[in-house]
């Protein structure tokens, strides 16, 4: 669907938004406007990563945002977000998206009706630094999961499919890093040294925090299961010790119980009156012998 977003608006720009293309609409986009084959190309494909080139006579740019609600186990490039592309001249500014994206007519009502954007280039800007902002709320979402987590690796008793949870939590921040270390070249050409302005130093600006706070969470959640496997090794080896001490103890008592039980026809003390009482004097001897020991070499 093909949207004039300014055809009611005494704007001195046109932004066309188109909201899930066909090949036909793409094709009558790319003649009206002379769009690139290989810009119209990117746009078709749906996992494709976030870019800046120039052409002659546009810039385009792709840019990821991060999806309102995705799958709890969600850890993809395509799951987890969702794909605009961007042509943008002096003359007009072109946006085109799979999904519907609330913040478009949003942005289109507060900065184009009320004539505080001029220019297709800051829309351009206000795009960026909104798709940036798509990444707060799960941003928060992940810090939170973190303290979880951290609070279960600790916790004796543990329920929940920890490992799991923080495997799929490790993927996302992986693919929300990759994500923004290839939005990093949208942003500095945006910020270079011809086209810098306040506003697109705020973009850097929040793509520094958001980058900064990602590789934090990313390192956290490596300390996190490297801490994750560190108890549970501790444990194991804790119940090991447990299990060894009582082994201990039962060797000597087992190879005991094994003389006695042999039964073979000449063994004196089987015939014995005090036999019985005497091998468990000695076990129980034995067992003290064993505690003593333990306690002296600090093993209990």
């Amino acid at each position: 669907m093909i949207s004039d977003l300014t055809a009611d608006i005494s704007c001195a720009f046109r932004w066309i938004d188109v909201t899930d293309p066909t090949e036909q609409e793409l094709q009558e986009i790319a003649t009206r406007y002379a769009l690139h084959p290989a810009s119209v190309s990117d746009c078709l494909q749906p996992g494709h990563l976030p870019k800046y080139e120039q052409f002659p006579g546009y810039t385009f740019i792709i840019q990821r945002v991060y999806n309102a609600d995705p799958n709890a186990d969600a850890d993809t490039v395509q799951e987890l977000t969702g794909k605009i592309a961007v042509f943008v001249t002096a003359e007009f500014i072109i946006t085109i998206h799979r999904k519907p994206w609330e913040p478009i007519s949003s942005i289109c009502a507060e900065y184009i009706s009320s004539g505080r954007c001029t220019s297709p280039f800051q829309v351009l800007n206000i795009l960026v630094r909104t798709g940036l902002h798509t990444f707060d709320a799960p941003g928060k979402a992940i810090t939170d999961s973190i303290d979880f987590y951290e609070m279960q690796v600790f916790l004796r008793k543990r329920k929940l499919p920890l490992l799991k949870g923080l495997y799929f939590m490790k993927r996302k921040l992986d693919v929300i890093r990759r994500l923004l270390l290839l939005t990093y070249d949208i942003v500095d050409r945006m910020d270079s040294r011809e086209t810098a302005n306040a506003y697109t130093r705020d973009v850097r600006d929040l793509y520094v925090k958001q980058k900064s706070l990602y590789d934090s969470m990313f390192e956290t959640t490596n300390h996190l299961l490297n801490l994750y496997f560190n108890v549970s090794a501790q444990r194991t080896n804790e119940t090991m010790r447990v299990l060894t001490i009582f082994s201990v103890f039962f060797m000597p008592l087992t190879f005991i119980a094994g003389v006695y039980g042999m039964n073979f026809q000449h063994m004196p003390e089987l015939g014995w009156k005090y036999g019985y009482p005497m091998v468990m004097l000695l076990m129980i001897a034995v067992t003290i012998l064993v505690f003593i020991w333990f306690r002296k070499k600090k093993w209990l």
